[in-house]
């Protein structure tokens, strides 16, 4: 039976995620402040609610994560990587980025999780150096991007968009070749996209996702601006 947590106000602690069920909804209520949401992410616990929800907690059980060198794309994708016609930047338009997530998603008929509030809380993670972007342009328009919070040596993924085909899949690119690079354990993608799926992503328990993420933040935070190169 589902236990679900009221949060304190004052305390920014949470519940033990393994009293979660399956679907992972764990605890309501608490507030968008910086301190608490990364609190939350160093827990493996991420905020998700729809408007004129209380603000609810999750830690799903299974748990889909990307592993940087289980990384793959088509030949198709490789072809337009090839082209070189588009600008690839990090950290560059983030609140433009947020924002665009969240437009998209209503253009077409979503419904998005991405309120002014949850904006204006990632914002203020993206000023401290915990929240980052990935920005894809051309002819000087953004045309595609993702953000999400990164923690010690793991990068936890909330949304990406798209106004041209594949514009998102190559920032998807630049995030993985950037988290090789900096040697990051895993790409926190939360629940379960066939998108996703289809450049390696895969599903493992919430026990594992527990065991891996605390030894991810081990390391020191890679925190401030990003920069792809």
């Amino acid at each position: 039976m589902r236990k679900l947590y009221s949060l304190n106000q004052k305390h920014c602690g949470f519940p033990d995620p393994n009293h979660a069920d399956r679907d992972g909804l764990i605890a309501f209520g608490g507030d968008l402040s910086p301190k608490r949401i990364l609190s939350a992410y160093s827990q493996g616990i991420f905020p998700w609610y729809s408007p004129g929800e209380p603000i609810l907690w999750w830690s799903p059980d299974p748990r889909f994560v990307l592993f940087p060198q289980k990384f793959h794309i088509s030949k198709s994708l490789s072809k337009v990587i090839q082209k070189s016609n588009y600008t690839v930047t990090m950290d560059q338009a983030f609140v433009s980025v947020i924002k665009e997530c969240a437009n998209t998603r209503i253009e077409n008929g979503c419904g998005t999780w991405i309120t002014d509030n949850m904006i204006q809380a990632y914002c203020q993670l993206y000023e401290m150096g915990f929240a980052h972007s990935v920005e894809t342009w051309m002819d000087g328009q953004l045309i595609g991007g993702l953000y999400g919070i990164s923690l010690g040596r793991m990068f936890s993924g909330e949304s990406m968009f798209f106004r041209k085909s594949n514009a998102s899949k190559i920032a998807l690119v630049a995030l993985i070749t950037f988290a090789r690079s900096y040697e990051f354990d895993f790409i926190d993608c939360q629940v379960t996209t066939t998108h996703l799926k289809n450049f390696g992503a895969e599903n493992i328990s919430r026990d594992i996702f527990l065991q891996l993420l605390k030894k991810s933040l081990e390391h020191e935070h890679l925190q401030g601006r990003w920069l792809f190169s």
